[in-house]
C-alpha cells in the first residue's frame, strides 16, 4: 500500500475521496467515516463495534471538498482522536 495521508490513520490521498469514494476506517475503538458528497466532505466518528449505520455518531464535521478542506479534515480527525484517546 502507499503513503498515507496521515500521521495516524490509513487514510488514501484526496484524488481518492475527489472521484466521490466514501471511506470507512477504526483505530482501537475510535471509528470513523469519510463522505465526500456535493462539493463537501462530511466526517462522522463514533466509537464501539457497530457501523455507522446503527452507531451513535458523536462527533460529525463538515470540510470543502478541495486540498485544503481535506487537509483541515485530516488534522481535526487526528486531534479529536486524540483527544479522545487522553480522556
Amino acid at each position: 500500500m502507499g503513503t498515507s495521508a496521515s500521521e495516524i490513520f490509513d487514510l488514501r490521498n484526496f484524488y481518492f475521496y475527489q472521484c466521490g469514494n466514501i471511506f470507512t476506517g477504526s483505530l482501537n475503538k475510535f471509528n470513523y467515516k469519510i463522505i465526500p458528497k456535493g462539493g463537501e466532505i462530511t466526517v462522522l466518528t463514533w466509537h464501539g463495534m457497530l457501523c455507522s449505520n446503527l452507531a451513535d455518531i458523536e462527533h460529525e464535521e463538515k470540510f470543502p471538498l478541495t486540498q485544503e478542506g481535506f487537509d483541515n479534515m485530516i488534522k481535526w480527525l487526528e486531534t479529536t482522536y486524540k483527544s479522545e484517546s487522553t480522556n
